[in-house]
C-alpha cells in the first residue's frame, strides 16, 4: 500500500471529521475534543490551525485515498507530533509511513508525542520512527472521561 502526504485540503475536512467521529477511534486516541461530533467546533479547530503557519499539517493518502492527517505543532523546543489514521487502516504500516514521511519533512529535532499507555499500535508506530520513552504522566482523557495513564516520548537531536 503506497502511503503518500500532501497539504491538507478543504474536500479532506468532512473526511476527518468522519474519522475523528468514529468512537472506537476515539476511544484508543483517548485526548480528543470534548465532543468530537460538535462539527462546528471542529471546522473552527481547523480554521484556527490551518491558519497557523508554524503548524506543519498533512493529508494521509494511502493508495490515493484518504485516510487520515498528520502534523507537527507547538512551540521550539516542544514541538509535538500527532496523528489520526481511519481505523479501517490500522495495522497496515500506513501511520508509520505517514509519520516517516512527515518527519522527512520536518527536519527539526526533538520532537516529542504523546499516547494513551495502553495504546500499543501509537506506541509501537512511534518506536519504529525513532522515539524513545522519556516519561509517564496522568492526564484527563475526554473520550473516556477519566484520567488515564499516557507515555512521553522524544525524538531525540
Amino acid at each position: 500500500m503506497e502511503t503518500t502526504l500532501r497539504e491538507v485540503e478543504d474536500a479532506d475536512l468532512p473526511v476527518f471529521f468522519g474519522h475523528m467521529s468514529d468512537p472506537e477511534s476515539n476511544r484508543m486516541a483517548a485526548f480528543t475534543a470534548e465532543d468530537p461530533t460538535d462539527r462546528a467546533r471542529f471546522d473552527a479547530h481547523w480554521a484556527k490551525i490551518r491558519a497557523d503557519a508554524g503548524i506543519v499539517n498533512r493529508t494521509v493518502l494511502a493508495d490515493g485515498v484518504v485516510v487520515g492527517h498528520t502534523a507537527v505543532y507547538g512551540e521550539p523546543g516542544e514541538r509535538e507530533v500527532t496523528y489520526f489514521i481511519d481505523r479501517a487502516y490500522w495495522g497496515k504500516g500506513v501511520a508509520t509511513a505517514a509519520l516517516r514521511s512527515l518527519l522527512e519533512i520536518v527536519e527539526e529535532r526533538p520532537l516529542h508525542a504523546r499516547a494513551a499507555a495502553d495504546n500499543a499500535g501509537s506506541r509501537r508506530v512511534l518506536e519504529k520512527c525513532g522515539f524513545l520513552v522519556t516519561g509517564h504522566e496522568r492526564g484527563f482523557a475526554n473520550a473516556r472521561g477519566e484520567e488515564i495513564d499516557e507515555v512521553v516520548l522524544t525524538l531525540p537531536e
